[in-house]
């Protein structure tokens, strides 16, 4: 084979590389100083954007390399990376000059005043061993199509969209360590790979085990087109502590495992294509002192398998100088209000247009900078669960001459949410000033295959579809924040949402009674990430109320964390503690929006009324073995039957009571548990993989329809 140069700024043709690549270091003199002993081999068995991949973290690992020996690599003036069947390279001028700078390899050492280049050996020993999918103890429909090519591929910003983005989900480098380490470790020590982002826990990542330390590492190249853009690096969510760095230069921060963060890399990205992206996570799930839900390490009973690590969506965008961070939405029953958060203030005025779904303006508004911009919609098409109507909006930031500076996209509907009398005077939940009573379901968000990452955009959305199909129309996102794509999809769809705030990592087997307060550190971790969980889903239409406390788990000064949610966001329902007739709870705080009271298996009048409306929070419950469809371990339910005729048959029983309680007391909503079989409970309407539905779907359908009848007017 005749020798050919291998263009190391992203130009080679992967598909037409030979097995191997060797490099040289030459003097100042141009006299070959050694011809490397070893060579760097390519997987013959891996796809070309893997090889390509692997010749990336080669490159990159060889320049850290070079940069760490700074006295001697000044001595090397000329490097090249060569195919080769044995010939020493020979020396290039010009254009390749940069490339063959850049080539290096893994070690620089002195001797006889010469720069001698080791060679990075053997892919196989050095880089990190290729990404295989680990088998989980139960697999979903999906399990079987993830892969590093497309590793949940869809924009993942729903509410606030560009044209241009790259997703960095797919291979990356890991490595779990026990001991903490404040810079990261030699490239040689990423000995896994893993799939981003299913966390570590999960088969689909690949790994399959907890770590409290992990160590990520990507090489990801800027495309060309983004030159004189500021680039932003985002992270959907990281559980818990977050250090980011690009190529070795700390960009970010971030404690809490539920609530996305950002950084602006501009200034650590190196004008070569090649870019080296490391993250440092530690995660000691429940002894951490940040809120984890019902994540533990040793998961049994109430609790689950956890999610460490990266477990949403990675990803790079190109934004100008001036450009929107941040969107909040807002509506009411004629317009919406939109304020967007900005990177400077020196542009002349943001407009928004508002659009209807088939692309026709319904509205213009503008406003100065830093100032909401209230849009009046003529003729409003309001959003119910029945009539999911959302517009679409566009927002520009212009400059004083005129000139679009940015824009970006989004959407929302026009609803509102309150509290109204009935006609016997009873406090009820209203959407649009209407009552409507919340039939509703607990949503875990668990998966057997990627426990808090659903394996595809195809199965977030099947979860919510079934929930549909079952006649519900509300869904109680349980002790977990979900990917934003979630919300895209109960907006889309029409499902009515209240968020529980993941609660602390507290013990649930202590006896029936308030637990002590958490300490000051948790309360101090606990109450930023409900500031952070509350400002990034402010705009979800479908949100429809904040829960900040679960069954008194990790609960303390009740009134003053609810008044300072409500002042955060008035424009939605605060459910101060539910179930605060159980558990661990303190009782009734009389602050809040709602009273909430948990009763398994069917639903009991409230013991409480004032003047806030009344839910049952939690009841049902009743379960049906599959065995083979279900986790391993004991199943546990609050009531076993033993077919789905017998399960089905005991719901609608309990259905009947509790539409016999809406129309005796006035109660405005109820949560049935639970969507979905998670591990050893067995109590959803689908198994834990959703390849069945344990109930008739018609006739649940039917019987959750007639409550909603029942507490609506």
């Amino acid at each position: 084979m005749a020798l050919q140069y291998i263009e190391l700024d992203g130009h080679a043709d992967v598909a037409k590389m030979p097995t191997s690549v060797t490099c040289a270091a030459r003097r100042e003199s141009g006299s070959a100083v050694a011809l490397l002993a070893s060579e760097f081999e390519f997987p013959l068995d891996q796809p070309d954007f893997v090889r390509r991949e692997l010749l990336d973290v080669w490159l990159v690992r060889a320049e850290m390399a070079i940069r760490g020996h700074r006295a001697s690599a000044t001595a090397i003036t000329d490097l090249g990376v060569n195919m080769a069947t044995g010939r020493k390279p020979g020396r290039r001028r010009g254009r390749n000059a940069r490339g063959k700078r850049r080539a290096a390899a893994a070690g620089v050492a002195l001797g006889s005043g010469l720069a001698i280049v080791t060679a990075m050996v053997n892919a196989q020993a050095q880089a990190a061993e290729a990404w295989q999918q680990k088998t989980p103890p139960l697999t979903t429909p999906w399990t079987h199509l993830v892969s590093p090519s497309n590793a949940l591929p869809e924009y993942p910003r729903p509410q606030l969209t560009r044209s241009r983005w790259l997703s960095l989900n797919g291979g990356w480098d890991y490595t779990g360590r026990s001991a903490p380490t404040e810079t990261p470790p030699p490239a040689h020590e990423f000995r896994e790979r893993i799939l981003v982002p299913y966390p570590p826990e999960s088969a689909l990542s690949g790994i399959q085990r907890h770590d409290d330390r992990m160590w990520y590492r990507k090489v990801f190249k800027v495309p060309a087109t983004w030159r004189g853009q500021r680039i932003l690096l985002h992270f959907g969510a990281v559980d818990q502590i977050a250090t980011v760095w690009v190529n070795n230069r700390k960009v970010a921060h971030h404690e809490g495992g539920y609530t996305s963060f950002s950084a602006d890399i501009t200034d650590a990205l190196r004008r070569s294509r090649a870019q080296e992206l490391t993250v440092r996570v530690e995660d000691r799930n429940e002894a951490g002192g940040f809120p984890v839900g019902k994540q533990r390490n040793n998961p049994r009973g109430l609790t689950y398998t956890g999610a460490s690590g990266i477990w949403q969506t990675v990803w790079l965008e190109p934004v100008p100088m001036t450009h929107v961070d941040q969107l909040d939405v807002t509506s009411d029953l004629t317009g919406f209000t939109i304020t967007p958060r900005v990177s400077a203030t020196n542009y002349g005025r943001t407009v928004v247009v508002a659009t209807r779904p088939d692309g026709k303006d319904v509205a213009i508004a503008t406003a100065d900078p830093g100032r909401p911009v209230r849009v009046r919609v003529p003729k409003p098409h309001l959003w119910t669960p029945d009539d999911p109507y959302l517009y679409n909006l566009k927002v520009r930031l212009m400059s004083r001459s005129g000139q679009v500076l940015d824009e970006v996209a989004s959407y929302g509907g026009l609803r509102t949410i309150g509290t109204v009398r009935d006609a016997k005077g009873r406090p009820r939940i209203a959407l649009n000033g209407k009552i409507m009573f919340l039939q509703g379901v607990l949503d875990q968000g668990y998966w057997p295959d990627g426990i808090y990452t659903a394996p595809t955009d195809e199965a977030l959305k099947f979860d919510l579809e079934k929930t549909k199909a079952l006649g519900l129309n509300f869904v109680r996102k349980h002790a977990k924040v979900e990917p934003a794509r979630w919300y895209y999809w109960t907006d889309r769809l029409g499902l009515m949402v209240w968020q529980d705030m993941p609660s602390l990592g507290v013990s649930l087997e202590v006896p029936p009674g308030p637990a002590p307060d958490p300490p000051p550190d948790a309360k101090r971790h606990f109450e930023d990430e409900l500031a952070e969980m509350i400002d990034q889903l402010r705009s979800v239409t479908s949100i429809v109320g904040w829960v900040p406390f679960n069954e008194g788990w990790g609960e303390y000064d009740t009134a003053r964390i609810t008044d300072a949610v409500k002042a955060r966001d008035p424009s939605r329902m605060v459910n101060p503690n539910s179930g605060a007739n159980c558990c661990q709870s303190r009782g009734d705080s009389g602050a809040g929006d709602v009273y909430d009271a948990h009763t398994y298996v069917g639903p009991r009048p409230p013991a409480v009324q004032g003047d806030r409306p009344v839910v049952v929070g939690e009841y049902g419950g009743v379960g049906l073995v599959l065995d083979k469809n279900r986790w391993p371990g004991r199943p546990e339910a609050y009531e076993m039957t033993d077919d789905q005729a017998r399960l089905t048959q005991r719901y609608i029983d309990v259905s009947r009571e509790l539409e016999t309680l809406v129309r005796d007391t006035g109660i405005s909503g109820a949560v049935y548990t639970q969507t979905t079989d998670v591990e050893n409970e067995v109590n959803g309407y689908l198994s834990y993989d959703r390849r069945l539905v344990k109930v008739d779907l018609p006739a649940v359908a039917a019987r959750n329809r007639a409550v909603i009848d029942a507490g609506s007017g």
